[in-house]
């Protein structure tokens, strides 16, 4: 056996085998995203020449992702790059093909946003017949029958609160607790959308759109995993009834008014936007309460209300869930057809949907991963929390759930996303083990990144934890303060050397 000298890596004389110090040589291995190596995002000329004469991404696609990881893309050219990395296109589509897709993505999104309009106009007609049974019937008393599939545990609902800013989680307690328990006046009350239901709606519709509807039949009966490349997902195994959809649709429009102006600077024609259109916008989706906003805070609500509530049609097993508009918001500043918008936040939301399962497994298991990568970094940190019975990492349930969208600006975020997108991207084209394996161990894609960068914000305050704070909640506090003090390109460095030195046995130990 070969023994290599310590004294070749340090200055010291002793000897070690090599799989003592295949561990160092990782860490010693630089990030792509390090400032020594970074330079000018992917620029316009740069994005041209990637391309074959007939319209295909030359090598597949790998010289892109390669150059995306290491330097992302100039914010001039993200709505060009954006759907390659989401999968709305395919790295090997031709000009004309892409084309095609446009054409057909661009219908599937308006029957479904015409589904929405059928469905609130019926629900509205519904309600109205409600009120006037409701007044004539006050005198009965009905049975309360609670959902028993759904969670109501007061640790659900005090993380999902935490997604709110402090000024409205009063408010936010109100709706969010619906949605995790629903209750019904009785069983036989809930209107399940069937087959019948859509083509009773379908019938209220012109003779100029109905010869294509008997596509969209299936929209509350399908779900599962969605897939970019198909026109809706799966069959669900759980059905939805038109109260859901009525749930998701105020859920939806109190988001949609609350949500940030960040984006504006980033997209200088959505901000001077007429009142006219403006209000046309809100109108033409049934958006209220909205006088006290200005033009382009109407207009992007509208635009948030009509490709969420379209989501919540094309994944009812997920439908709206709050946090999912933290998501969208960022797409909507970057892609101005909301067509494209949609098929994007598709081809995000299929794997960060499971952020917003009810049942919360998904979170779980990534606030498990970041336990984990705590634990193998620095047992002294790991030893702190479970004294304060915080080794769980609940703490970074926001971080989890909207991938950092609270605790970086809106450019930073843009910046983190199109790195992670195009880490997933690599691994869904396959190149993790194949086209990239000369740099595998350098720099190893990995689904995860966003766990990794969350691991790295808190070990980045590893001492101020350890010697300050006594409690969950004051690291909870110290997490949500992160906001606006955090540099994405040292998160994105310190994230890589944990992605180097412990992906692999991150992996094993969830495989």
């Amino acid at each position: 056996m070969k023994y290599i000298a310590e004294s070749d890596l340090d200055g010291h004389s002793a000897f070690k085998a090599p799989w003592a110090i295949s561990g160092y040589f990782l860490a010693r291995l630089k990030s792509p995203w390090s400032r020594r190596k970074r330079k000018r995002p992917l620029r316009l000329q740069q994005w041209k020449r990637f391309f074959t004469p007939d319209g295909r991404l030359r090598n597949g696609g790998v010289d892109l992702l390669k150059k995306v990881r290491s330097r992302g893309i100039e914010p001039s050219i993200r709505l060009e790059v954006w759907p390659f990395l989401l999968g709305v296109y395919g790295f090997n589509s031709s000009k004309e093909e892409r084309v095609t897709i446009r054409t057909r993505r661009r219908k599937e999104y308006e029957r479904l946003r015409r589904q929405c309009k059928r469905l609130q106009k019926h629900n509205n007609g519904a309600l109205k017949l409600n009120r006037v049974s409701d007044t004539m019937q006050d005198e009965y008393d009905w049975p309360q029958v609670q959902d028993s599939d759904s969670s109501c545990s007061d640790e659900v609902v005090s993380a999902r609160e935490s997604l709110s800013s402090d000024e409205d989680i009063t408010e936010d307690i109100g709706y969010m607790s619906e949605v995790s328990c629903t209750v019904e006046r009785d069983g036989s009350s809930s209107r399940r959308i069937t087959n019948a239901t859509i083509s009773t709606l379908n019938s209220e519709s012109s003779d100029s759109d109905s010869s294509d509807e008997s596509e969209v039949v299936q929209v509350f009966h399908s779900s599962g995993t969605p897939d970019v490349n198909n026109t809706y997902p799966a069959s669900s195994s759980v059905p939805r009834t038109e109260e859901d959809f009525v749930t998701w649709q105020r859920i939806i429009r109190l988001d949609a008014v609350r949500a940030n102006s960040e984006w504006t600077p980033y997209s200088p024609s959505q901000a001077v936007i007429s009142e006219d259109r403006a209000h046309r916008a809100a109108e033409a989706v049934g958006l209220k309460d909205y006088n006290h906003l200005e033009p382009y805070k109407i207009f992007q609500a509208a635009r948030l209300v009509a490709v969420l509530e379209a989501y919540a049609l094309y994944d009812p097993d997920t439908g709206y869930c709050q946090g999912m508009s933290d998501l969208l918001s960022p797409i909507l500043s970057v892609i101005l057809d909301d067509h494209e918008a949609f098929w994007c936040f598709v081809g995000f939301m299929k794997k960060a949907r499971h952020n917003f399962r009810l049942d919360e497994v998904g979170i779980r298991r990534q606030l498990n991963i970041v336990s984990k990568i705590i634990k193998s970094k620095d047992s002294q940190l790991y030893r702190h929390l479970v004294k304060l019975q915080a080794e769980d990492c609940f703490f970074v349930y926001r971080m989890v759930v909207v991938m950092f969208r609270r605790e970086l600006t809106l450019d930073q975020t843009l910046c983190l996303w199109e790195v992670m997108w195009a880490d997933q991207a690599a691994i869904r084209a396959g190149m993790g083990k194949s086209a990239w394996s000369r740099i595998r161990q350098r720099a190893p894609p990995t689904d995860d990144l966003v766990l990794y960068a969350i691991a790295a914000s808190v070990l980045q305050r590893r001492k101020l934890i350890i010697e300050k704070y006594n409690s969950m909640d004051e690291i909870l506090r110290e997490c949500h303060s992160m906001a606006g003090q955090l540099n994405v390109w040292k998160l994105l460095d310190d994230a890589h050397d944990l992605v180097v030195t412990l992906h692999t046995k991150i992996e094993h130990s969830f495989s």
